[in-house]
């Protein structure tokens, strides 16, 4: 039996509500040649059970714990056997032609394209965009989708180079990951996508955006949005995405547009703007504070790790510090654009 063209990999934990239309999608996909793997972590709410009644066909890994987003996507990717792996979130919903339009685009870009995206919006409304052409990044490592909660009126969809992926739904091309490997099992949840892009683009790989490639998103509706765990995972991870990544010129700014990014955040908690203010609506400030602490407490024990990582991923650069420079001219982000806007 030859092997699929595509191995879809979707990470689930407790969301059971989410992966019944996750999984009736993608088994409607246009496109045939595939395999859907979910990897399950350690749920309690009837999610393996349903798979494996209603969807003898998919792989299901059964963790008897939590491993995280990160290493979950590693195991499903460890045993996918198609030579290019989607990843898809639990709770994102997919056109009918989604799978056949990124295989079509797949197919015909140039062998040093590693990365595809695709158009995600709002389960909600079908119009608001979530991301279309993956991610932007600022220069504190923070990641953000491009054009997010603007209204799609296709100024999005072009046929273009992109920066990187949204691990919401993306795929890469096995012989990419082979090369610079998967995602950091040490990140669990939160800015893997970002880190993993990166170290892709470092090494030579190019993201092409495939806009009609439509996914529907659930935004965070497994682990909520504005909640301390995400916040404290967020906190550390941009910082680990920056340490293994960014030149040594960026890293010497990045102590001045941390503060200057906590600066303008106090003063979007006594407003409330942007994911700050909406955090504080349900948690409060003094909890804020202490995941901060938390997250740089982590930081800082992580540190030596994240800088051994470092050399071996500047061991692999194959692009000048200039063109790094010209990404974050090119998809940059403002500081204000992250902590202002949701």
């Amino acid at each position: 039996m030859h092997p699929p063209v595509v191995s879809i990999v979707v990470v689930n934990w407790n969301g059971l509500v989410y992966l019944k239309g996750c999984l009736a999608t993608l088994t409607d996909q246009a496109f045939r040649d595939f395999e859907i793997i979910v990897v399950d972590n350690g749920s309690d709410d009837g999610s393996v059970e349903f798979i494996r009644g209603r969807y003898p066909q998919v792989v299901v890994l059964e963790n008897k714990t939590n491993r995280g987003f990160a290493a979950a996507n590693n195991q499903g990717i460890g045993i996918a056997r198609g030579r290019y792996i989607a990843v898809l979130n639990n709770d994102a919903e997919v056109d009918k032609d989604w799978l056949k339009n990124l295989v079509r685009r797949a197919d015909s870009s140039s062998s040093d394209v590693g990365m595809w995206t695709c158009k995600i919006l709002s389960m909600d409304d079908h119009i608001t965009i979530d991301s279309v052409g993956g991610l932007l990044i600022s220069s504190c490592g923070i990641a953000k989708g491009r054009g997010r909660s603007e209204k799609d009126r296709g100024q999005y969809d072009g046929d273009e180079e992109v920066f990187i992926p949204s691990g919401c739904a993306a795929m890469y091309r096995r012989e990419m990951l082979d090369k610079v490997g998967l995602f950091d099992e040490d990140f669990f949840a939160y800015c893997e996508d970002t880190d993993l892009g990166l170290r892709a683009r470092l090494a030579g790989w190019k993201t092409q955006s495939v806009p009609d490639a439509i996914v529907y998103h659930h935004y965070s509706g497994t682990t909520g949005r504005y909640t301390p765990v995400k916040a404290y995972l967020v906190e550390r991870n941009h910082i680990w995405v920056a340490l293994k990544n960014f030149p040594i010129p960026m890293l010497i700014n990045l102590p001045e547009n941390t503060i200057w990014r906590y600066i303008l955040q106090i003063y979007a908690l006594t407003v409330k703007k942007g994911a700050g203010g909406r955090y504080t609506e349900d948690f409060s400030k003094a909890s804020l504070f202490y995941t901060l602490i938390r997250a740089w407490w982590s930081i800082l024990k992580g540190m030596a790790g994240m800088l051994r990582k470092r050399r071996e991923i500047q061991r692999k650069r194959v692009v000048s510090r200039r063109e790094v420079a010209g990404w974050f001219r090119e998809y940059g982000l403002k500081v204000s654009d992250i902590v202002f806007k949701e």
